[in-house]
């Protein structure tokens, strides 16, 4: 009779041990969910081990070796990408996350860096895509994907149980890694335009799942909403925190069922990102245009008071407000995700302080953080106890974590630096990137600057390379001007502009969807956005909209002209970054001449 080493732990060191660590601390029948055939159905955590058991030995049978890279091309997370991972981490594969935006140059130099030998995409559209793009390559891929039923089908992931001999096999390469070993390379270009991979090692996520268990107000059998991208590292570091949480994992099918799984699951928490709440509250703004005068006075002072919302209050009269804001209006928002849930965590960008506020008086109690890939991924997050939670900033640093501000102005901003055992290895054959990135002592430099405020929480106020100076030697820090007008309904997305230039401009995106209804009910024609965007009436609104939130400025930070951008900037032209921040470089290059007419 053969003879299986059994693994025990009452921690977890590498990431997939987090398998095992849940098995032995809270089981978990339905530990990852998936929907299919009308109906949601889950994985024991029993069944995720011998499904990723299984599918380890296939790989080592194809004869894969500890340290061969894989390219996953997922799109939202799933059931199949978390049980693929985990079987690669254990063979000692290093797993290298594409984002399925990436273009053919970037595609190149990942495939090329990183010598992959093998790529699994999400769909049939994204394996012709790469494939097409990975053909003239020197190196030999094999690519597969993860639709049923169409050629190129990667089947082992159907695999659910391997063979005593296999498993004997498994154990000897699984007991080899370490917790210094590479668990991923993580590509990112951010606003530059030049991947670079991030070499992050299993001590480097696991100190960061550590970090926040103590954080987050979630128990096992809890239900979780997974809708992220899980190319990212904020939504694969959550999808294996939920797991060591032990709470029932669903993830979402894809944004167009965003709805329709909210309403199904009915979560108790989420992460998100920003740009998912900002369309919640255009949805609540675009009530208050309904014809009831009624019903858009109510909706507009539930608004406004669930504005005033503040963690801990205790002024009678406010509470007696938000009380009825919350039931004649707020609490559509609780129903319209499933009606459980409680808790948020926002990270990727800056979330808007009054969105925050308005969620958290709709009794969905938001909290924004901040990390970057580089540090896997968390660095600071605000709290969800009472004295612990201020908007407007990303809150305290996690346990484990420090942060420092290097060379402070007079107002006490300066580069943010961290230090922690989640901070990143290095850049993958990126030496000279390293030695600009950390510090003599070991600080990693965020190319964020901020500073702190109530004595402990982080306030980000702009990428370092953004700031400029305008050719009358004031200084702009473009990011909290850019989400100081972002507060106009009418306005999607802004690009401050005004280096070496007279004085300060804007790229605005209009809220179209805002803006046809307001044009309806204004009684002006609407044509097409980029016919609208030179209507002398929509002009006028903008206007008056932007020299509203100009008053509160001091006259240098004030925007004097503006471009309405005809369309939405998009991932796929470069214009956005895949945290959906702006490109600065590439916007300029495309709004050149307009940008240029306005300094005429």
């Amino acid at each position: 009779m053969t003879t299986i080493t059994k693994r025990t732990s009452s921690n977890f060191q590498r990431v997939f041990d987090i398998v095992l660590y849940q098995q032995q601390k809270y089981p978990n029948t339905n530990a990852l969910n998936y929907y299919a055939g009308a109906t949601w159905h889950g994985y024991s955590i029993h069944e995720v081990q011998k499904k990723t058991e299984a599918l380890a030995c296939w790989f080592i049978e194809q004869g894969y070796r500890p340290g061969d890279k894989i390219i996953f091309v997922p799109v939202t997370g799933s059931a199949d990408w978390v049980i693929l991972d985990l079987a690669c981490q254990q063979v000692g594969l290093i797993v290298v996350p594409v984002h399925p935006t990436a273009h053919a140059p970037e595609i190149e130099v990942i495939f090329r860096e990183t010598e992959a030998r093998v790529c699994i995409t999400a769909d049939t559209a994204l394996y012709f895509k790469f494939q097409t793009i990975i053909t003239g390559l020197d190196n030999q891929v094999n690519i597969y994907h993860l639709q049923p039923g169409e050629k190129g089908f990667f089947k082992p992931i159907t695999l659910t149980k391997a063979t005593d001999e296999e498993l004997i096999k498994l154990n000897s390469i699984r007991n080899t890694i370490t917790e210094n070993d590479v668990l991923t390379i993580m590509y990112t270009s951010g606003s530059s335009g030049v991947p670079k991979g991030v070499v992050l090692t299993h001590h480097n996520v696991v100190s960061s799942i550590k970090s926040i268990l103590t954080l987050l107000p979630v128990e096992p059998k809890h239900r979780v909403l997974s809708f992220l991208p899980f190319s990212h590292i904020f939504e694969r570091v959550a999808a294996y925190a939920y797991m060591a949480f032990g709470v029932s994992v669903y993830f979402s099918q894809n944004k167009d069922t965003f709805a329709h799984d909210f309403r199904t699951v009915r979560p108790h928490f989420c992460t998100s990102v920003p740009r998912v709440l900002e369309k919640m509250y255009d949805f609540m703004l675009e009530q208050t245009l309904q014809r009831n005068w009624l019903k858009r006075t109510v909706i507009r002072w539930a608004m406004e008071t669930g504005k005033l919302y503040k963690p801990g209050t205790l002024k009678p009269m406010l509470l007696i407000k938000l009380a009825l804001a919350r039931i004649l209006v707020l609490s559509q928002w609780r129903k319209k995700l499933g009606g459980k849930i409680r808790y948020m965590v926002v990270g990727a960008a800056s979330l808007r302080p009054e969105i925050g506020r308005l969620f958290s008086a709709a009794g969905i109690f938001v909290v924004e953080g901040y990390g970057m890939t580089e540090t896997a991924p968390f660095i600071s997050v605000n709290r969800f106890e009472p004295g612990l939670n201020r908007f407007g900033t990303v809150g305290m640093a996690i346990p484990g974590v420090e942060i420092k501000i290097d060379n402070p102005n007079e107002d006490g901003e300066g580069e943010i630096l961290v230090k922690g055992e989640n901070v990143m290895k290095g850049y993958f054959k990126r030496p000279e990137l390293n030695g600009e990135v950390f510090t003599p002592e070991g600080w990693f430099r965020t190319g964020d600057v901020g500073r702190i405020v109530y004595e402990r929480f982080l306030k980000i106020t702009d990428r370092k390379k953004d700031i400029f100076k305008t050719s009358a030697g004031k200084y702009i820090a473009p990011l909290p001007l850019q989400n100081h007008f972002m507060q106009s309904s009418f306005i999607q997305r802004c690009l401050i502009i005004g280096f070496q230039r007279p004085y300060v401009t804007a790229l605005i995106v209009p809220n179209f969807e805002w803006l046809e209804k307001w044009c309806v009910q204004e009684g002006i024609h609407w044509t097409a956005p980029e016919f609208m965007v030179y209507n002398i009436k929509v002009r006028k609104k903008f206007k008056q909209e932007i020299d509203l939130f100009n008053e509160e400025l001091p006259n240098f930070e004030r925007i004097k002209d503006f471009v309405l951008c005809h369309q939405d900037w998009s991932i796929e032209a470069g214009e956005l970054t895949t945290t959906l921040k702006p490109v600065r470089h590439l916007l300029m290059e495309h709004y050149q001449k307009e940008i240029d007419k306005m300094y005429e």
